[in-house]
């Protein structure tokens, strides 16, 4: 066991070796600082988009229910994606008035999605479709910004009028306040603006346009069916009940596998496991990284044992045991590991701090622990071998060498 001066004195010369050196110091913990500079922002960037994506539906309450085609965010599928959504059955209006009519539920908002582009005058943006009823601004909690939101009649007609979402609405009029009266075109349809609603920083919200969903029966939709419906219950304790009732509901019309109902809990439980995975993959490929970084240093470690054979001879000659030459050269390499992975640490911080402004980007103790950790086990991991090697060196030898 080492005692604490000889800590102190390992340190030391250590520090010596890398004054002497301070170019190649710099360049081989480069490597190890670029791997635990990418393994911290995949974790913090995933973890940002994580949490994106939670605030999101956690902003629509506790007590909000999806009707999805086929697997949608979980069920018997296992997952969700494109492919169970595609396999499963359309919705209509026929379900949309059978789900309003069980007690628990206090709206019940059919919605038609499609992405498109808009023009007002010679402005052209990407934005999205959404046809809904007028409980939707209920459900989502959003409120009239400029203008006003539809009416029940509204929504019930085919009336050609549209609410903006408060960024599509910059884009197209500069200020949100301009486009009221105005007129929007997309799908080869114009609509008039009656209200912007206020930014809520759901960007796909945000740079919607949100119209009664009747004026899209035609050709926006001339199936008159439905991507989805949202369920808001009145009570977080009738959630289950409403849901059960629900599917017993959609049951009557559609088998087991054509739909699925998820309350929000179920939502975010599915978003956790696949963000687990998807850290999981992140986490492998910045370690890839960090491997060539450690091969680095260990490539430098065994150029130093070279260069140092004569040093190493004389210490030998003076008493110092194999231990004592194998600690020097492990330290040097720890140290070298631990330096690029605290500077790969603190400038992943810093990018971190300027990304936050613009998306929730986050740094938890997990990513922290992996820089730290792994940088110094890949210190020790490859410092072993050219350690060991200087280590067994016969010290005659040694002191020959040239």
């Amino acid at each position: 066991m080492i005692k604490g001066n000889g800590i102190s004195h390992l340190f030391k010369a250590a520090l010596t070796d890398f004054k002497r050196n301070k170019l190649r110091t710099i360049l081989t913990s480069l490597g190890i600082m670029i791997g635990v500079l990418s393994v911290v922002m995949l974790i913090a960037l995933g973890l940002g988009l994580k949490n994106y994506i939670q605030e999101q539906f956690e902003g629509l309450g506790a007590n909000l229910i999806i009707i999805m085609p086929g697997a949608g965010f979980g069920g018997d599928g296992g997952g969700f994606g494109p492919a169970g959504i595609i396999s499963g059955t359309e919705f209509d209006e026929k379900d949309v008035n059978n789900l309003k009519r069980i007690s628990e539920i206090k709206y019940a908002v059919p919605l038609v999605f499609q992405s498109t582009n808009v023009e007002s005058g010679a402005n052209k943006e990407s934005s999205y479709i959404m046809g809904v009823n007028e409980d939707y601004f209920d459900l989502m909690n959003a409120e009239a910004a400029e203008g006003a939101l539809f009416t029940k009649t509204e929504a019930q007609s085919r009336t050609k009028i549209a609410v903006l979402g408060y960024t599509i609405a910059e884009k197209l009029f500069e200020v949100p306040d301009n486009a009221i009266g105005k007129t929007i075109r997309f799908e080869n349809q114009r609509f008039k603006v009656i209200g912007v609603i206020e930014k809520t920083g759901d960007n796909e919200q945000d740079r919607s346009i949100i119209i009664p969903y009747k004026s899209t029966f035609g050709s926006i939709n001339p199936d008159k069916t439905f991507w989805s419906i949202y369920l808001g219950v009145e009570s977080e304790d009738n959630v289950e009940m409403a849901k059960q009732k629900a599917e017993d509901t959609l049951l009557k019309r559609y088998g087991e596998d054509d739909f699925s109902v998820t309350e929000q809990s179920e939502i975010l439980s599915t978003i956790d496991q696949i963000f687990a995975v998807i850290n999981g993959f992140l986490i492998a490929i910045g370690s890839i990284s960090l491997i060539v970084g450690g091969i680095g240093i260990m490539n430098i470690m065994f150029a130093s044992v070279t260069e140092r054979t004569k040093e190493i001879g004389i210490r030998r000659a003076v008493g110092a045991t194999e231990k004592d030459i194998l600690y020097q050269f492990l330290t040097e390499s720890v140290m070298l590991s631990a330096f690029g992975g605290i500077v790969g640490l603190l400038l992943s911080i810093v990018i971190v701090l300027i990304i936050r402004r613009f998306f929730p980007a986050s740094i938890n103790a997990l990513a922290v622990i992996l820089a730290l950790g792994i940088s110094s086990a890949i210190g020790i991991f490859f410092g072993v071998f050219p350690a060991r090697r200087a280590s067994k060196l016969p010290p005659i030898e040694a002191i020959r060498y040239e």
